[in-house]
Order: C-alpha cells, then sequence, then structure tokens
C-alpha cells in the first residue's frame, strides 16, 4: 500500500481490501474536459446524420435549397479557412478557392445538421430550467399555502375555546351574567325610560 490508500484489518490480522482515496485537482478535471468534449461532438455529429440526410435529399429536389445551402458552405469555408490561416500564422490576403458544389452541400448539410441538433439541445436544456424555476415557484406557493393553512387553523383552534369558555360562562351564570347586565334600580314612582 502507498500512503494515498487504506486498508481494513481485522483482529487475526486478516487483510480485507485497498480502498484508493484520489481526491481530483484542478488539472485533472481539465484533463477529463477534452474526453467529455469530444465525446459531445462526437454524439452531436451521430444526431445531425439524420437530419443532414433529408437536408442532402431536399438540395436534389429543390436547386433554390440547394444553391442557399451551397452559398451557405462557400461562405462558411472561406471564414474557416480564413481563422486558420490566421491561427497558424499564414498570409490571409490569398485567394481561398471555393469548394465543389457536391463537396459544399456536403458541408452545408453537415454543419446545418448540427446547427439543428445543438439547437434542439440548448432549447431542452432552456425548457428544463424553466420547468424547474416553475416547479420551483409552485413549491413554495404550496409551502405558504400550507403555513398559512396551518396559521388559520391555530386561529380557529383559539376562537373555539374562546367560544367554548364563553358558553361555559353563559351556563354557569346565565346570559346576563356574561355581559354583566345588572338590573338598572328604578326610583319609586318613576318608571323606566324606555331607550
Amino acid at each position: 500500500m502507498d500512503g494515498g490508500d487504506l486498508g481494513i484489518v481485522f483482529d487475526d490480522n486478516t487483510f480485507i481490501g485497498v480502498f484508493s482515496l484520489k481526491i481530483l485537482s484542478n488539472t485533472d478535471i481539465k484533463a477529463m474536459a477534452l474526453p467529455v468534449l469530444k465525446l459531445g461532438t462526437l454524439a452531436l455529429k451521430t444526431l445531425s446524420k439524420p437530419i443532414g440526410s433529408r437536408l442532402k435529399q431536399q438540395a436534389r429536389l429543390h436547386p433554390n435549397f440547394r444553391n442557399f445551402i451551397v452559398s451557405i458552405a462557400q461562405e462558411n469555408h472561406r471564414l474557416t479557412t480564413t481563422m486558420q490561416r490566421k491561427l497558424y500564422g499564414h498570409a490571409t490576403d490569398v485567394e481561398i478557392r471555393p469548394l465543389d458544389e457536391e463537396k459544399a452541400v456536403e458541408a452545408a448539410v453537415d454543419l446545418l445538421g448540427e446547427v439543428a441538433v445543438a439547437a434542439l439541445f440548448f432549447e431542452y436544456q432552456r425548457s428544463s430550467r424553466s420547468e424547474a424555476k416553475k416547479e420551483e415557484l409552485r413549491k413554495q406557493e404550496l409551502e405558504q399555502m400550507r403555513e398559512r393553512d396551518e396559521a388559520l387553523s391555530r386561529e380557529m383552534d383559539i376562537m373555539k375555546r374562546k367560544i367554548q369558555e364563553l358558553e361555559q360562562l353563559a351556563r354557569g351564570r346565565g346570559l346576563a351574567g356574561v355581559f354583566n347586565f345588572r338590573p338598572t334600580q328604578v326610583e319609586e314612582g318613576k318608571s323606566p325610560t324606555p331607550a
């Protein structure tokens, strides 16, 4: 065992096993990001294949659509070639040869398919976050309603107890005793004046 490993040993010196404890550093996490990124792009390309084949079919049938996607592919080709040339330190003022039409169609449908899958993925993520926020709001509202219900229930219990106390007092003293009514003393010869 090296310093980072732990083992379990019983009383009779029987060694059970080794558990390796490793804390990932930032460099380990960064190193893991590249394979995850590669896996993500591979999944993106795989999921975009059916969309790409459908776009190819449409490009064969509709010449205007074909011209549109060819122009997208040519512009993307010019942009990526210029960026690569700048990145590698080559001259960028040279003429960039356009792709032939079949390669342009292939590049365009791949690009559009990947963009479509990425857009679907991001829309799904946005929708999930929105639903999570709505669910959190619903939980908060339910919690507030529960708290309000409990408060009203406590108030109602207090009111019931007060009513029971009043009823007991009323039974014990009579109705006049509850309200502390005392008959007014009428002077002799005078009748009480009605109110």
